[in-house]
């Protein structure tokens, strides 16, 4: 819907003089309105596509009775005109305001030819609202950008006093940011973010520019804190910086390191039981990769079914631990039931016994024995045990592998 402004016809001295701008740039209301002269009330009903008798909802979504016909000429006119203009900025939000700044502003370094002769720079309009004048020119760059789109004239079509048509209130907030933040890069990124979201950016950039609020709101309210660990996560997968730094804390943190370490045994857990089911194949003790019993496949999807139905805030750690160890025993029993697969399960245990023991004896440096003092009895001793170890292992794999 739009609407047409008419211009105060109220004398300078009528006007309450602003106060000088000392509330914070978050506040949208502008301070350099000046209340117009009362609008003789239109005699044709205002197109709202709503019945005249139906009944409006209040904020709180309470019903109110629908509001009797009122004559202006039965109340102050004052009282009227106070009205009237509150009805403007309801429907047209800051467009009554910007085009009163689109009409009577001229920024400096523009020439002063034709009607522009009468505006005034945005200094001199800010002296005479008593409000700054970065706040005048937002509300001239939001008309700007309007008038690129063709939603409003341009500002050299316009004379001081001129009435327009004006947007909706609704379609104010597009173009107006009444936070000087949102001209720098890291603004620019911020209402990016914020118009992705589905949000205000003037929202996000309050948030931005106060972050000891932010931290209060977060140890204040879990919900709160929630939205931030999953926009933290969301950050950390594009941002490596920010990974290790998280990574650096939680290590630093031994409540933290514990906790970490306890879901990470948990994911493992899970992931066993997972790539059981997903891939119909089983990992034994000793390290077979075979394919998976039937039984044991169903229990594992079984047992994993139950964890992927857990809410969120519900702990995971106990339900990996049942799943895990009801698995792992029906592992163990599906290799000692088959025969074949007992003998090579067996088998490669020992092989991997032998490599690791081989490992280690190949690491021992005799030469450091030979040039230092480090030599002690008992060494010696368990060498010697360790050689008649091996000799009896050897002598019954000889004989294995006579009778065999």
């Amino acid at each position: 819907m739009t609407i047409a402004f008419t211009p105060s016809e109220t004398s300078a001295d009528e006007r309450e003089t602003a106060a000088p701008e000392t509330a914070p740039a978050a506040i949208s209301e502008p301070e350099f309105w000046v209340p117009s002269a009362p609008e003789p009330e239109s005699t044709e009903p205002e197109e709202s596509g709503e019945p005249e008798d139906s009944t409006e909802l209040q904020e709180s979504g309470e019903p109110q009775e629908p509001a009797e016909p009122v004559s202006a000429d039965d109340h102050d006119p004052v009282v009227v005109r106070d009205a009237q203009d509150f009805g403007i900025y309801a429907r047209t939000g800051g467009w009554a305001f910007a085009l009163k700044v689109a009409r009577s502003v001229r920024p400096g370094g523009q020439p002063a030819e034709g009607t522009a002769r009468t505006k005034v720079s945005a200094k001199a309009f800010a002296a005479l609202a008593g409000c700054s004048p970065d706040r005048v020119m937002r509300y001239y760059k939001a008309w700007d950008m309007a008038a690129d789109d063709g939603l409003v004239p341009q500002f050299e079509v316009l004379v001081p006093g001129e009435d327009v048509e004006l947007p909706d209130a609704d379609v104010w907030l597009s173009y107006y940011t009444s936070r000087n933040s949102a001209s720098s890069v890291r603004g620019q990124a911020i209402s990016a973010a914020a118009e992705a979201e589905g949000i205000r950016p003037t929202k996000a950039l309050e948030v931005a520019e106060n972050p000891t609020a932010l931290r209060a709101a977060i140890l204040a309210d879990p919900g709160t804190a929630e939205a931030a660990r999953g926009a933290l996560l969301d950050r950390m997968k594009e941002d490596p910086a920010l990974q290790t730094e998280m990574a650096r804390a939680i290590a630093r943190t031994d409540d933290l390191k514990k906790a970490v370490a306890s879901e990470a045994k948990a994911a493992d857990r899970i992931g066993y039981v997972r790539q059981i089911v997903e891939n119909g194949q089983i990992k034994t003790p000793a390290g077979q990769t075979v394919e998976a019993p039937a039984e044991l496949r169903a229990e594992a999807e079984r047992h994993l079914s139950l964890i992927d139905e857990l809410d969120d805030s519900e702990e995971a750690g106990e339900w990996a631990g049942e799943a895990y160890d009801a698995v792992k025993g029906l592992v163990a029993r599906a290799v000692e039931e088959d025969p074949a697969l007992r003998v090579q399960e067996r088998r490669t245990k020992f092989y991997n016994s032998l490599q690791k023991a081989t490992k280690v004896f190949e690491e021992l440096t005799l030469d450091e024995v030979m040039e230092e003092d480090i030599y002690e009895a008992d060494m010696l001793q368990r060498l010697e045990a360790l050689q008649e170890a091996i000799g009896t292992c050897i002598s019954a794999l000889r004989k294995a592998s006579t009778t065999s």
